[in-house]
């Protein structure tokens, strides 16, 4: 298995974990805002993760403040005002950072393993999506501007007993 699983991060409690517990599972990775035009992707999200969370998906929120300051607010309030607006019941972490010198171990992984245009390794803005095999052995990127919804297909291939609906 890949080493996405032992990679250190901040739980959503500031608790240090790993993403071990979702081996066997496919990931969406999102590094999210609460104050961006693109923060209504969250609803997508949510369906994408209420339709496939039973054949294996998993979507996974990394709340972000490094572009123009979009999600300054705590933990509680990021986790309230997602669940509130937007219904979301998939896993939001700690705030990260994506880029820089305290950039999250996992987004240096998945930027090495994922690199966007041009072979670049810099997360360019909130929302840009991973999506990781159940193995963890095929990452594949999208930017910012891909709605939720466009990734189906793509998801739809890595779920092992997906049935498209």
């Amino acid at each position: 298995m890949s080493e996405i699983y032992t990679l250190p991060l901040a739980g959503k409690d500031g608790s240090s974990t790993t993403l071990e517990g979702y081996k066997g599972k496919v990931l969406l990775i999102v590094n999210t805002a609460s104050k961006c035009g693109f923060t209504p992707q969250f609803e997508g999200l949510e369906k994408l993760y209420q339709k496939y969370k039973d054949q294996g998906l998993v979507v996974l929120g990394f709340p972000c403040n490094q572009f123009k300051q979009q999600d300054p607010g705590t933990q509680e309030e990021i986790e309230s005002f997602c669940q509130v607006n937007y219904g979301v019941s998939f896993p939001i972490f700690q705030k990260i950072d994506v880029n820089g010198d305290n950039m999250a171990p996992l987004y240096k992984y998945l930027k090495k393993e994922a690199p966007g245009l041009l072979g670049s390794q810099k997360i360019k803005w909130n929302f840009t999506k991973f999506l990781v095999s159940a193995d963890g052995s095929h990452i594949e990127r999208f930017a910012t501007a891909t709605k939720p919804e466009k990734l189906e297909g793509a998801i739809e291939k890595l779920l092992p007993d997906s049935v498209s609906s």
